[in-house]
């Protein structure tokens, strides 16, 4: 039975997605407006199809652009946090690499940073901000890896260089950052434990294929979403900064989100 809806939740994902390929990308060419709502109508409309339910506490700043700082558990949180959101990501370069998903993700007007280029990253620092600060919303997942779900790795303050580097000029109350803890909860409405949260997570040497077929054979799923309070920018004096403040906020939502608030 499994087998069977990974295969129909599988067929219909392809049936819904490549038609639609060709609408982004003419969106994307002709510069219109919906190359950036059209992806968020579109990881809706999967998270319907794999059965992804979404628990949203607070919203992402509409009005102006913002560096959304998440943990990052599954494949899944693509589809979830475009979910939730008009979004981009910032993509590590090998993503651009791999079949169909890089097809994506370049459709989803991902930044690709090569990490260990570091005159690449000054490059797309630059791209970054100046989205920003045209009105764009960018995820960055911070522990740059995924986790197995239970927990947050430590973030990476480098990562941050291409959101906050050194002597860049003040962006004003126009780009703010918001934190978002994501965390997967339960499977056909029953809780996962601690040892059964790594069926969603996909991380370390898990290979992507076996591990989406053998997911989207299980049934709904319940993710839950925190989003922080805006933050301008400007307010954190570096990378390092923003990192300290980031990761405290998503460990503790994480924390809360998977044992609930603690008791006063």
């Amino acid at each position: 039975m499994r087998r069977l809806r990974a295969f129909l939740v599988l067929c219909a994902f392809f049936a819904f997605t490549f038609p639609l390929m060709p609408l982004q990308l003419l969106f994307l060419k002709t510069g219109s407006r919906y190359a950036r709502i059209f992806p968020h109508w579109y990881h809706r409309q999967v998270c319907r199809l794999i059965g992804i339910r979404l628990t949203i506490e607070g919203e992402v700043a509409e009005e102006q652009g913002v560096l959304l700082i998440s943990n990052h558990v599954s494949w899944l949180d693509i589809a979830v946090l475009s979910a939730v959101a008009p979004v981009s990501f910032v993509a590590k370069q090998e993503v651009a690499s791999w079949p169909f998903v890089s097809w994506l993700a370049k459709l989803q007007r991902s930044v690709f940073v090569d990490r260990n280029r570091r005159n690449e990253v000054g490059d797309k620092a630059n791209e970054i901000l100046e989205r920003l600060a045209g009105g764009d919303h960018i995820v960055l997942f911070a522990e740059g890896t995924s986790s197995d779900g239970n927990s947050v790795v430590p973030f990476k303050t480098a990562l941050f260089a291409a959101a906050k580097p050194a002597g860049s000029a003040p962006m004003g109350t126009k780009v703010s950052v918001q934190t978002l803890a994501l965390t997967y909860t339960k499977i056909y409405g029953l809780p996962l434990c601690r040892r059964r949260r790594h069926v969603i997570a996909w991380y370390g040497d898990m290979d992507m294929a076996s591990h989406a077929w053998r997911l989207l054979g299980l049934g709904p799923i319940d993710a839950n979403i925190r989003i922080g309070p805006p933050v301008p920018l400007d307010e954190f004096p570096d990378r390092k900064a923003i990192a300290r403040y980031a990761e405290d906020r998503v460990r503790k939502d994480v924390v809360e989100l998977l044992r609930g608030p603690p008791v006063a």
